[in-house]
């Protein structure tokens, strides 16, 4: 079967949407079946173009087995939706005048969460004459009047029609959540067309790894403090205030214990509290000049590291912390870094409502904490760094329940999908 995969997000970029469609193409390469992948020059998130690439019309590469189609875009950092759009207008372009001449395929595949990329993946089946599956990985536009981007109005309806005449259109919906595959039949779209199929883990990648002495040492973080980390995008949905906040009330080393609000914390036994901050986004410069203000010397911010990096990056931490706002679109999402978390065998403390807390909860790999409360992110910091016991059973979860979220199984069952389709 010949395969085409559209995605504006690919290697070496390290965001979820890239990893996640080079895992899957990987092994469906690895089955026998021939992948072409569409993609841009790789700039994300910065809009500033990767070492060794050009921003061309048009060139190859070989990835993997795969073939690596990269098309020019307009690049722009992720900033903000509206700066954003002529990046995706550009490669909707692109890569469909790029899929009207390559090879022929048998299955489109087109992943959002932009869904402009899903409007070149039905332009290119239509024109090609062969079906598409819509891979969902996020409700838009739903999420955007979440963060307050977009609002109630003509523009919105005008959106929502195209979302479910995509969805409509799609031989097949492949959802990453449960929670979205309700709410697509809520609103009207053939239930028996919609596969789950979750993020997860490359576990030739995510395992347990000793800690970084020397990387402690570079990044000014004590050998015997206790580290709670986010690794991932810094947007507004991600509400990491409340980690500067949990990080103000923890930096005191010398200040008893106190549920008050406002009050500083600390382990019983005295252990500093660190906080890693690893990633990009449109709000990191905000959060930077908050933990400035707030001078929050136990707070450090790393810019995105390369994809073989990212794991030691992981093996840093004692906790890995998982937030988002404490809104009701968010109860249907399931972080990525939530499978990378259980590959590492690190406890969660976890600030999302919903489905993806309830997976937390029914692996037993981490605690659950009220999104957007500092108090009570802070509670479960220092539970988890007293309570030897839990934090151990925690661990030793995490590393039972990743081989039920391991990609290659995933990855097969997304493929089974596409021949279906195919066929």
């Amino acid at each position: 079967m010949n395969i085409l995969f559209l995605s504006d997000n690919f290697p070496p970029e390290v965001n979820a949407p890239a990893s996640r469609t080079f895992e899957h193409c990987r092994e469906w390469v690895k089955a026998g079946h021939e992948v072409t992948v569409i993609t841009c020059a790789p700039n994300f998130p910065k809009g500033e173009l990767y070492p060794g690439y050009r921003n061309r019309l048009w060139q190859w590469e070989a990835m993997d087995g795969m073939r690596v189609l990269r098309v020019w875009s307009y690049m722009t950092a992720n900033a903000g939706f509206a700066k954003r759009l002529p990046d995706f207008w550009s490669y909707m372009v692109t890569s469909f005048l790029a899929g009207l001449v390559i090879r022929r395929p048998d299955v489109i595949v087109g992943t959002s969460p932009q869904f402009f990329t899903i409007c070149s993946a039905w332009m290119v089946s239509v024109f090609r004459w062969r079906p598409y599956v819509f891979e969902l990985r996020d409700l838009y536009p739903e999420s955007l009047v979440t963060v307050g981007v977009l609002k109630e109005g003509r523009l919105l309806s005008l959106i929502e029609g195209l979302e479910l005449f995509l969805y409509r259109r799609a031989a097949a919906v492949v959802p990453v959540t449960q929670s979205f595959r309700e709410n697509l039949i809520r609103r009207g779209i053939d239930g028996a067309k919609i596969q789950v199929v979750t993020n997860g883990i490359d576990l030739t990648r995510f395992r347990p790894l000793p800690t970084s002495s020397a990387l402690r040492e570079t990044l000014g973080i004590p050998q015997d403090a206790f580290v709670a980390g986010y690794i991932g995008t810094h947007g507004m949905a991600h509400a990491l205030e409340t980690v500067l906040e949990a990080a103000q009330r923890m930096r005191s080393a010398s200040s008893a214990r106190s549920s008050a609000p406002g009050a500083v914390v600390q382990a019983s036994d005295g252990k500093p509290f660190h906080f890693i901050l690893l990633g990009d986004g449109a709000h990191k410069p905000e959060l930077q000049a908050k933990a400035a203000e707030m001078g929050l010397t136990n707070v450090h911010f790393l810019d995105t590291v390369p994809k073989a990096e990212v794991p030691r990056y992981w093996s840093l931490l004692d906790v890995s912390i998982i937030h988002l706002k404490k809104e009701k679109a968010f109860q249907k999402v399931i972080p990525s870094k939530l499978f990378e978390s259980m590959g590492m065998g690190i406890p969660v403390l976890h600030g999302v409502a919903g489905e993806s807390a309830e997976i937390v909860e029914r692996e037993g790999v981490g605690l659950v904490f009220e999104p957007e409360n500092a108090q009570a992110l802070c509670d479960g910091l220092l539970r988890l760094a007293e309570d030897q016991a839990l934090y151990q059973q925690l661990h030793e979860h995490c590393l039972a329940a990743a081989p039920r979220y391991d990609r290659t199984a995933l990855a097969l069952k997304m493929l089974g999908v596409l021949e279906r389709v195919a066929r």
